[in-house]
């Protein structure tokens, strides 16, 4: 059984999300949480504009997990995949010291919605359990996708 997550992104890189620019989206920590090793091929996610509403539904392609990284190896991850991750100089220079990283390829890429939620924590990517899903697991045309 698939799982669903969340993910919180800014404006840019959701609009190049929708526009087939970004294929893969990445976060990088400096320690273990989600969605390190959370994330399965297959699984559904909805794309929320940050501060905004429930814009888009794709699904997980391939994960990638890494951790113990190190600089060097961030650099290569930058080199080998920036060209779908679309991530600024700045925004690679800020994960320098993460030693957790995570990629995931976006497939099957729609535009839904708008779809209003209420969350105010500062999360950038949750999890979704049947407690807390923020009404989403009811859009039925998620589903079909």
């Amino acid at each position: 059984m698939a799982n669903y997550h969340l993910v919180i992104l800014k404006k840019p890189y959701l609009e190049a999300i929708l526009a087939g620019r970004k294929r893969i989206e990445s976060r990088f920590a400096r320690t273990k949480h989600s969605p390190f090793g959370a994330v399965l091929a297959g699984d559904k996610i909805f794309l929320k504009l940050s501060s905004g509403p429930v814009c888009a539904v794709a699904n997980a392609g391939e994960v990638k997990n890494f951790e113990n990284l190190t600089p060097e190896q961030i650099i290569e991850i930058k080199q080998q995949y920036n060209h779908y991750i679309k991530g600024s100089n700045e925004y690679w220079r800020s994960k320098m010291g993460c030693r957790f990283g995570f990629l995931v390829w976006l497939e099957g890429v729609r535009a839904v919605g708008p779809v209003r939620i209420c969350k105010k924590d500062w999360r950038g990517w949750v999890v979704l359990t049947e407690k807390e899903n923020f009404g989403l697991l009811k859009m039925g045309d998620f589903e079909r996708g």
